[in-house]
């Protein structure tokens, strides 16, 4: 029987949800370390180009503010 913290000690991927809620956060920080510039400002730019509507905008606000209580 394998064990899942000994797996992720030896860089195995993780499996199940963990694994998905890891990748996520690994994504996220890289976002993060690579982001440059006002973040009002570039989802401004978007919504005037036309790039998202204001009900994606509004989905993404309220994403962010539930994805908010992992990174804090």
């Amino acid at each position: 029987m394998a064990n899942s913290i000994y797996n992720m000690l030896g860089n195995s991927q993780p499996s199940g949800p963990f694994g998905n809620v890891m990748q996520m956060m690994k994504q996220f920080n890289e976002f993060k370390s690579s982001f440059k510039g006002d973040p009002q400002q570039q989802l401004q730019q978007m919504l005037n180009s036309g790039k998202i509507s204001q009900a994606q905008l509004n989905q993404y606000v309220q994403l962010a503010k539930q994805f908010q209580q992992f990174i804090k």
